[in-house]
């Protein structure tokens, strides 16, 4: 069996780490694959390097970029000769400009050979995977519009399998979209190396002083991109919430602001929104509580080193994000957006009796998407309880632990190969004699 793996760029983010692991995992397997990736344009960072450490490198189209633009039609072309030299049994697409480019070279490859006049294609079958996706909270209404037709045909034209990386996607991208048919989708979970992290205790203290905070102190950090979808905007606004009540309380009752330990957040990542978001900081008079500590390398140092982790975003896929701080027993608050949901799990019996703007479900809270008072709400909550936060910290890893391996992705990818290897056995057993 041949693969050709494509993505768009190896950008900081979720999709190129589980490219890397899922081609590293299924080459050591005995799968033949090859990783065809895009140049990361400035302003973005390159993880490149993380393919590299497994092993894997790109076989990289320079005119691939995020943006439509005419660029495209080359970047057709190319992966269209690279299919003619590589004749693939499958070609499995990740990420939305990947996915069409990728799907309309694979067509061309499939359906530009004589033998298609008598209905007879080359052998190869296309997959597809969402690991978020771009139909609300990116772009403009016509553009989304857009952008949606054009997935609902390739799914319809030019796609066997569309793999969604958590039940709600599912249930938005086919439900509340309508792109594809029930029957073409596949749920198969995110997978990492969860080994980095077995150790989390040790590591607690090795950035806290960094960050300046105590052993008392509550560290809620925040790990992502500085891009809109991303929505730190709420995060600081939502900080700034709970440090006006904490100050407000504390005067109440005759004490310190921080006579039981400070809170000090943490921005863990890079983007073009930096200077905006320490401005703002700086405005909403969080410049001694808020640390942007850039981008970093270091998960496993870290994660440990918060005791919450927050995600504010729009629209998510499975956010990785979520995952690593679970794996590293980390409390999750996060807007219920996406593949968040089933991350989380379900809402606790006690909650639903008394439904607010945020909840406490078996693994983390769960907060009403764009509402600063209410995030603002559920970080004071969990700032409060420790033995919660243990709680959720202890279930998280424990799922993590059990569903969210790398090893359980790769085998779960395998044999969806192999079932569409089998299919085009059972539709034409003598299919190396199409091959042209």
């Amino acid at each position: 069996m041949k693969i050709v793996r494509i993505i768009a760029r190896l950008n900081v983010g979720g999709p190129a780490r589980h490219v890397a692991w899922l081609e590293a995992g299924l080459r050591a397997s005995g799968v033949e694959s090859l990783l065809v990736a895009g140049v990361v344009p400035p302003g973005e960072d390159d993880m490149g390097y993380f393919a590299e450490r497994l092993g894997v490198k790109p076989h990289v189209i320079p005119e691939m970029s995020r943006e439509v633009s005419p660029k495209d039609l080359v970047t057709v072309w190319k992966l269209y000769r690279l299919l003619l030299r590589e004749r693939p049994d499958v070609v499995h697409t990740h990420t939305a400009k990947a996915g069409t480019v990728g799907r309309a070279a694979g067509m061309l490859y499939k359906w530009l050979v004589p033998s298609a006049l008598l209905g007879r294609p080359r052998p190869c079958r296309f997959v597809h995977t969402y690991h978020g996706h771009i139909f609300h909270s990116y772009y403009g209404r016509w553009k989304t519009r857009f952008f949606l037709a054009v997935e609902q045909v390739l799914a319809r034209l030019a796609t066997d399998r569309i793999v969604v990386i958590s039940p709600q996607q599912l249930e938005e991208i086919h439900g509340r979209f309508r792109v594809g048919r029930r029957g073409q989708f596949e749920v198969i979970p995110l997978g990492l190396d969860t080994r980095a992290f077995d150790e989390w205790p040790v590591r607690r203290h090795l950035l806290r002083q960094e960050w300046g905070a105590r052993d008392e102190d509550v560290v809620v950090g925040i790990v992502g991109r500085l891009t809109e979808v991303k929505n730190h905007m709420l995060f600081l606004e939502a900080a700034a919430l709970f440090k006006k009540r904490r100050a407000y309380e504390a005067e109440a009752e005759g004490l310190k602001p921080d006579g039981a330990g400070r809170v000090r957040f943490v921005v863990v990542g890079d983007g073009h929104l930096r200077a905006e978001l320490e401005a703002h900081a700086w405005a909403l008079g969080l410049a001694d509580d808020v640390e942007f500590a850039g981008l970093r390398d270091d998960p496993e140092n870290f994660y440990p080193a918060m005791d919450v982790v927050a995600l504010t975003s729009r629209n998510e896929g499975t956010p990785l994000t979520l995952i690593e701080a679970m794996a590293n027993a980390r409390a999750c608050v996060a807007t219920a957006v996406g593949g968040v949901v089933d991350l989380l799990g379900g809402v606790a019996q006690e909650e639903l009796r008394r439904p607010h703007p945020w909840q406490i479900c078996e693994r983390g809270i769960q907060v009403r998407p764009g509402d600063p008072e209410a995030f603002a709400d559920a970080l004071a909550h969990i700032v409060s309880d420790a033995a919660l936060r243990h709680a959720l910290g202890g279930r998280g890893r424990d799922y993590v632990g059990r569903h969210y391996s790398v090893e359980r992705l790769v085998a779960d990818v395998q044999r969806l190969y192999g079932r569409l290897a089998g299919a085009d056995s059972a539709e034409a057993p003598s299919s190396a004699l199409l091959k042209f």
